[in-house]
């Protein structure tokens, strides 16, 4: 089973820029969360699956709460603490994009995306 939580919006003071950190900027991210397929006819109750608002508030503290400079750093902090705490998550995709970008140049966002698997 894939679950997907799309287009989460955060505040957070991530950047390489000192500016960055001090001020924050929103931050768009969006996961996939995989399971083994073995046990998808088993669900039956929600202790049986992943709780995807539980794992919406793991990554809104690692957003909101902590400071990366790369988001890179961020990417591996949002992976390793799923992977610790949901034990059902055999692999995971995570996208985060960064709307506001001090690039001297046009372009809507960057991104960088991530993928673990146990």
């Amino acid at each position: 089973m894939k679950i997907h939580l799309n287009d989460m919006i955060f505040y957070g003071y991530h950047g390489v820029y000192p500016e960055e950190r001090k001020l924050g900027q929103r931050f768009i991210v969006t996961l996939t969360l995989i399971t083994d397929a073995g046990i998808d006819d088993q669900i039956k109750h929600l202790e049986d699956t992943i709780d995807y608002t539980k794992v919406f508030s793991e990554v809104k503290q690692i957003m909101e709460n902590q400071q990366f400079v790369l988001l890179e750093n961020c990417g591996n902090q949002i992976i390793e603490d799923l992977m610790d705490k949901f034990d059902l998550v055999k692999e995971i995709n995570v996208k985060i994009e960064k709307p506001g970008v001090p690039i001297n140049g046009n372009l809507s966002s960057v991104s960088i995306e991530m993928y673990k698997k146990k």
